[in-house]
């Protein structure tokens, strides 16, 4: 797994191992990992969001729908039927939980700034008008580039069930 090879690989390089006993294997780490706890953020965060394409990788007998092959993309911008809206959050120290103690940077999606007062944060909203990108020390920068490593990083598995999405999301 930390190799980053296919389960086919994996189980030819380990030798008297099937690649199905490798997928449960892996998804049992990946559970684990799902569940470990972790720090909370501190000082500013940066959230945003990304989307997945909904997929039933490895589902016989499509209904609704034509399999796609190699990912494809969807028709319609945002949140659809289509695609999985993933939340994404980090701080500057790349800690992974959110305390009344942050300062909120995030895009113009109305959620955020619901959120943000809920929980009795300190808020910046950007409105990425095409000129202002940062103010003083807070942007989104640094969460709009984990999207990007994220994005490549998942390329390698040729699309994820939509099911098993949160346990490669925790192994990443």
């Amino acid at each position: 797994m930390l190799e980053g090879y296919s389960l086919r690989k994996s189980a030819d390089l380990i030798g008297d191992i099937h690649y199905v006993t490798l997928f449960y294997w892996r998804h049992k780490v990946l559970f684990a990992l799902k569940h470990m706890d972790f720090e909370t953020f501190s000082g500013i965060v940066e959230m945003d969001e990304t989307y997945f394409l909904y997929s039933e990788k490895g589902k016989r007998n499509l209904k609704g729908r034509k399999p796609r092959k190699r990912g494809g993309s969807s028709k319609f911008r945002g949140i659809s039927h289509e695609q999985v809206c993933v939340l994404i959050a980090r701080d500057r120290q790349k800690s992974t939980k959110l305390s009344s103690d942050n300062t909120l940077c995030t895009d113009a999606w109305r959620a955020f700034s619901t959120n943000a007062k809920s929980k009795g944060l300190v808020h910046y909203r950007f409105i990425f008008d095409g000129t202002e990108r940062v103010k003083g020390l807070y942007h989104i920068q640094n969460v709009n580039n984990y999207h990007s490593r994220l994005k490549g990083w998942m390329q390698r598995f040729n699309g994820v069930a939509t099911k098993y999405l949160d346990h490669y999301l925790s192994w990443f």
